[in-house]
């Protein structure tokens, strides 16, 4: 990556909910610190001047600069990635509002992180950039919040200490989601919703979106896993009822497209999939039945119906989310049990401080942004999922860093 750019990383939508968390992050974190934390160069971007002015007096100070872009103004995109060596961008939907910046991204040499969740764009984003990104050496990386670092990352330090252990690669791994504490974004409802209503009437679209391997590069999109879970049923291994988890669709693909790109070291068997742990007997019974019916109505809910206006009023629209208190209250256990070829198994976990969607999210979003420009990544380029992208320096960084921890035990 160049070294004569004016900046190592600019946050776009930092006027936005989520942008403007990343932004107070890393004031207080690289900013006000000592040391090398402060020599981090940085700016604020958006599209109205006015708006982000009024949040960097509530967030920084004036040292940090401002810039002036627009989502569906190429010139300026160019203009404003050409100055940094990362863009960590929270416009969102992506599918909207971010296409146009890849682009800009991909033609000025900027690594570029984002935090969506959309199936369809991603897939999209692979087939018109993947090998004009790698010709350029330029790391597009999606999906740097809690879809989907737990899950990916997990994964990656999950197999590495398996490896360690028994010199394989565990044949399957289950994330089970123990507990977590923090509501839905925003940005992710107003995403499902433009992404239901893309496939409302497209059939090939609706196949990407509940094909488990849509991701993987062309040509590999086969394996042993099936769709996502869409019941409720006992899992013997975590010793609970489980029911389906909103964000399996993504992170799953998201996972089975790191092994696929770095060479299937998991093996081209390996099965992994996702689901939230409701409890024993049968008051987790319920509790699983009830969660699902929730997401199914959630789901179901045709766009403009009434039933999907009478929703939309209990979600957060874009911009809006939960107070300091509640997002430093929140937290996420996730648990990751694995199968062996010995027939041994074990068990991994990974744990956030923060409320899942904004205050971990915007956290990892920074720490991947810093990743990208500062750190010794590996030699990849293209678009890529985080432990790709970022490896082992994302993992430290992570643990340091953003809140997160990762364990591992094998079973006795």
């Amino acid at each position: 990556m160049p070294s004569n750019k004016s900046y190592d990383l600019i946050i776009w939508g930092a006027s936005g909910f989520t942008g403007r968390l990343v932004a107070e992050y890393l004031f207080q974190q690289y900013t006000k610190g000592n040391g090398e934390k402060a020599a981090l160069r940085w700016a604020m971007a958006g599209r109205n001047k006015e708006k982000l002015e009024k949040v960097r007096s509530q967030v920084a100070d004036d040292s940090i600069p401002l810039i002036i872009a627009d989502s569906h103004d190429r010139q300026s995109l160019e203009a404003m990635s050409a100055q940094s060596k990362v863009i960590c961008t929270t416009v969102g939907p992506y599918g909207k509002y971010g296409s146009e910046l890849v682009a800009a991204c991909i033609a000025t040499g900027t690594h570029c992180c984002d935090l969506t969740g959309e199936v369809l764009w991603m897939r999209d984003m692979i087939d018109k950039n993947h090998e004009s990104a790698k010709a350029k050496g330029v790391k597009i990386v999606h999906t740097c919040g809690f879809d989907s670092i737990p899950s990916d990352m997990g994964v990656y330090y999950i197999q590495q200490q398996v490896k360690a252990n028994t010199g394989q690669a565990a044949q399957g791994i289950k994330m089970r989601l123990k507990a977590a504490s923090g509501g839905l974004s925003g940005g992710t409802y107003a995403s499902m919703n433009d992404t239901l209503e893309k496939v409302r009437d497209n059939k090939k679209l609706y196949k990407t979106l509940i094909e488990p391997y849509s991701l993987n590069p062309e040509g590999e999109q086969n394996g042993p896993d099936k769709p996502d879970l869409q019941a409720v049923v006992f899992d013997k291994q975590a010793n609970s009822w489980i029911f389906p988890f909103i964000m399996a669709g993504i992170n799953t693909k998201v996972v089975r497209r790191s092994n696929a790109l770095a060479g299937y070291p998991y093996g081209k068997a390996f099965r992994y999939d996702e689901a939230v742990m409701s409890g024993k007997g049968i008051s987790g019974r319920m509790k699983g039945i009830a969660n699902a019916a929730g997401l199914g109505l959630v789901m179901l809910a045709k766009p403009g119906s009434f039933l999907r206006k009478m929703l939309n009023r209990f979600f957060p629209k874009p911009g809006e989310g939960p107070n300091k208190q509640e997002r430093e209250n929140g937290f996420y256990n996730m648990r990751f049990y694995t199968t062996h070829a010995d027939g041994s198994t074990g068990l991994g976990k990974v744990t956030g401080d923060r409320d899942p969607g904004y205050g971990s999210t915007s956290k990892m979003l920074a720490e991947c942004g810093i990743c990208l420009a500062k750190d010794q990544t590996p030699d990849v380029a293209g678009v890529l999922t985080p432990s790709i992208a970022m490896g082992d320096a994302l993992l430290k960084r992570l643990q340091a860093n953003a809140g997160l921890t990762f364990e591992y035990k094998a079973d006795a």
